[in-house]
């Protein structure tokens, strides 16, 4: 899929990743609609688009809130008339301790961002990808999905369920014969305001102190290169990659050769080891 011409919503596009990916989208030609709950930044991320003279819309959106999230993919109809791209970029990682340390409010609303955030923006636009029978999401993986993050329980545990969920909503969509895809993108370790607040907190540097280290030895990935990759697995995306887990910094030629192999049908899954 080439993104010229195409309507693209990134959720959490007000900072980050997020706005780097609304750029990167913009440049390579789709009107990007950024949203996120901080309309100040949104308008910051579309005056930068627009600055380019590319395309794009902002709107105001809290992901855990349905009604929010439809209205935004109405907004989104109204204005560009379809929806092909789909990025759950928004996250949150607030909920930084033990168990027995954690208020559990905040602790279930990293998993509600997360988790119930992906669900509600996927549901609300899978009517229109379905109708026309193409399009794609993209669910931002994070640390802690694949392997225990202590003092992240909250974080890790949705980010595991996304992955999950990505296989299974692919799955489901094939099942009805459906050719819109579903995938996860993984963007390394990169410098935001999440990763900052795990190296400037006292929880961060006592349960996470690998952010901090990494953040001061220079060894953080700059958030163009998930824009870029993510660019590119657009480019080579096809049914083989349906459900899959990708990284920055693949060769996503050499990986559709890969998943056209019939050997490697559990590849890049979410699966477990005996």
């Amino acid at each position: 899929m080439e993104l010229k011409d195409r309507v693209a919503i990134i959720t959490g596009a007000g900072s980050g990743i997020g706005r780097t990916l609304a750029l990167e989208f913009a440049r390579q030609g789709a009107s990007v609609v950024c949203c996120g709950r901080r309309l100040d930044r949104l308008q910051e991320t579309l005056a930068l688009i627009e600055k380019e003279r590319g395309k794009g819309l902002a709107v105001q959106t809290d992901v855990t809130d349905r009604s929010q999230v439809d209205r935004l993919v109405q907004t989104t109809l109204d204005r560009f008339g379809g929806v092909d791209v789909l990025f759950n970029n928004a996250g949150s990682f607030n909920a930084i301790g033990g168990l027995w340390e954690i208020d559990p409010e905040v602790w279930w609303n990293d998993v509600a961002n997360n988790l119930r955030g992906s669900m509600l923006t996927s549901r609300a636009v899978l009517p229109v990808m379905m109708a026309r029978d193409r399009g794609v999401i993209l669910n931002m993986n994070g640390g802690g999905s694949t392997y225990p993050l202590p003092g992240g329980a909250a974080y890790g545990s949705s980010k595991a369920a996304l992955l999950r969920f990505t296989e299974t909503l692919a799955l489901e969509l094939e099942r009805v014969g459906s050719h819109v895809l579903v995938v996860a993108m993984g963007p390394g370790f990169v410098r935001t305001e999440m990763t900052e607040l795990q190296a400037d907190t006292e929880a961060g540097r006592k349960w996470i102190p690998s952010s901090g280290e990494a953040l001061a030895a220079g060894k953080s990935r700059p958030p163009e290169d998930c824009a870029r990759s993510t660019v590119e697995l657009l480019r080579w995306i096809n049914p083989t990659f349906n459900g899959r887990i990708f990284g920055v910094g693949m060769n996503f030629e050499e990986v559709a050769q890969r998943l056209a192999s019939p050997q490697t049908k559990d590849a890049l899954l979410m699966r477990m080891v005996p």
